[in-house]
């Protein structure tokens, strides 16, 4: 009895020793101070999720109110009004469109204030054949607009309201916008004035196929779009795209959707063309767009194979356009273009955009792979019509009065369509052309059996009639076609 007793206390003895060790050791954690217990819980382990800043202090969520305040009275609400034609097959055979009973058609979207004098720009498939403009301020004045200019291939528009010492924002640099950053969207979704919605850019240099290709109206689509995932509804077409730091790094555009709301994706137009195409615009009334002159297309794996090209970056040389510009600085058929200027291009897109910055006559080094190697080319960029000038600066004439740009046919142009003179219409933005059922693309041949051969002749064949005039023409497809022009 008395052995088991010693055995217990022996035992007992070194229990308390251990658990004296334990404590010692392991109930102090390295400040001094004792450590939690550990129980058994049912709750679910949760813990904050911010992100640890230097020495382990808290960073606070992104915070956009100063760049949303500085964006939302720049942006406007745009609204238009257009005249639909009602069509007659009958007439449309025999004398081509004629007004039946016009039926109003509204629609909305948003801009941007790029100049505090009232240049505003937004997309041109927000104002595309509108007869009216208003433009409605964040302080709640409106303003009738007028079109100074729309580009079909970038999907830009510079309208233009009379008021002075407004709120503008600040082109960015759309070429330092990274994946992966923060951005606003700003516009008027669903008729929800002064909207903002944030969200990462998901992508850069993103091709969606969305702009029309018509070469008849001098129609050649640049689509390098931002994509991002901020929030972007119908009516936010022609809003801002603003950073962290409220500069405008691109014009809202489109949206990737299968219910024609936002799903997921948004599309911007970069600010790098806007500025370009809207400096365009105010200073020449058209895009002054250059050409490389060359037929190109993205690599893939099977072409490098093919091709025995060593690298997929860069964007083929399919062929060059005999006196173009790239073939008389020397680029080849099989060359690999990787840069223009200091900018790499690894798709079609990136070089689309950033030779769509400049106008003919500039001159501009593009770097080219050749047998492996590199090779610096300097060349001076021309226009679609081999030309290296720029248009003369715009002048005021029958473009504003009847609400269209009015250019010479080409010699080509007559020559298809079998025809002496003509002035063909482009870029009909509403008025009185637009309203008689004229379409773009169409050339006016005579006015009152007059011949046109220059857009004043066309000013002169109107100036001083009463009532109206009958103005005959052909469309590129060869139909003739009669209208009558109230003036």
């Amino acid at each position: 009895m008395k052995r088991a007793l010693s055995y217990f206390g022996m035992a007992l003895a070194g229990g308390l020793l251990a658990l004296s060790i334990h404590d010692h050791f392991d109930d102090r954690r390295s400040d001094g101070r004792p450590t939690a217990v550990s129980t058994t819980s049912t709750e679910a382990p949760v813990r904050f999720v911010n992100l640890p800043g230097p020495n382990g202090t808290t960073v606070a969520a992104p915070d956009f109110s100063a760049a949303a305040e500085r964006t939302v009275n720049a942006v406007v609400h745009v609204t238009t009004a257009a005249q639909v034609q009602q069509r007659d097959p009958f007439a449309d055979f025999f004398w081509g469109y004629r007004q039946q009973a016009p039926q109003e058609v509204r629609g909305a979207g948003s801009g941007v204030i790029i100049g505090d004098d009232g240049y505003i720009v937004t997309n041109n498939h927000v104002v595309e054949g509108a007869d009216k403009i208003q433009v409605h301020l964040n302080d709640k004045r409106q303003f009738d607009a007028t079109v100074i200019g729309r580009d079909p291939s970038t999907d830009i528009a510079l309208i233009k309201i009379d008021a002075k010492d407004l709120p503008t924002l600040a082109f960015g640099n759309s070429d330092d916008v990274k994946v992966g950053e923060w951005v606003l969207a700003v516009g008027n979704p669903m008729n929800l004035t002064s909207t903002v919605t944030a969200g990462i850019v998901s992508a850069k240099a993103r091709s969606i196929n969305i702009l029309q290709y018509d070469p008849s109206k001098d129609i050649f689509p640049i689509e390098s779009f931002i994509q991002t995932d901020a929030a972007v509804n119908p009516g936010n077409s022609g809003g801002a795209l603003v950073d962290a730091g409220g500069a405008l790094v691109g014009i809202n555009s489109a949206i990737a959707s299968t219910t024609g709301a936002y799903t997921g994706y948004s599309f911007a137009i970069p600010a790098n063309i806007v500025r370009k195409v809207t400096s365009d615009l105010m200073e020449f009334g058209s895009v002054q767009r250059a050409y490389l002159g060359v037929s190109i297309s993205d690599i893939d794996q099977d072409m490098a194979k093919s091709l025995d090209i060593k690298q997929l970056n860069g964007v083929y040389v399919k062929s060059t356009t005999d006196g173009g510009a790239a073939q008389d600085a020397g680029v080849k058929s099989g060359d690999v273009i990787v840069k223009v200027g200091s900018m790499a291009v690894n798709n079609v897109p990136q070089l689309q955009e950033q030779v769509g910055r400049f106008r003919p006559g500039d001159k501009v080094a593009v770097t080219v792979l050749r047998g492996g190697e590199e090779k610096v080319i300097d060349m001076t960029l021309r226009g679609r019509d081999g030309n290296v000038r720029t248009a003369a600066v715009k002048e005021v004439g029958p473009v504003n009065a009847l609400g269209a740009e009015l250019v010479p046919a080409t010699a080509e142009e007559l020559k298809a369509l079998k025809l002496e003179n003509g002035v063909k219409v482009r870029n009909i933005s509403g008025g009185k052309l637009r309203s008689s059922g004229i379409r773009e693309g169409f050339i006016i041949t005579r006015i009152d059996q007059a011949p046109m051969r220059d857009p004043k002749d066309i000013q002169r064949a109107i100036d001083g009639k009463q009532g109206g005039v009958l103005i005959e023409g052909v469309y590129p497809n060869g139909m003739r076609a009669y209208y009558g022009l109230g003036v």
